[in-house]
């Protein structure tokens, strides 16, 4: 690696990089992450996360009478 490789890209602005605060998201991060993909046809039926828990929710009140 020489020096060139080491300069800042004319793309990044030094305010842009100055700006930013390090570390804001790192207990965000060490909670983890809990992302679940669902498909395009369901994501029309559940937009947010909001109609996912309730419906999630619902099953499993139905699932846990029914045992």
């Amino acid at each position: 690696m020489n020096s060139k490789d080491d300069e800042m890209r004319d793309e990044y602005p030094e305010e842009l990089i100055k700006s930013g605060v390090r570390g804001k998201n790192v207990e965000r991060y060490r909670e983890g992450t809990n992302v679940v993909l669902i498909d395009p046809d369901l994501h029309e039926l559940f937009p947010d996360s909001e109609s996912i828990n309730k419906a999630l929710r619902e099953y499993v009140s139905q699932r846990q009478g029914t045992t």
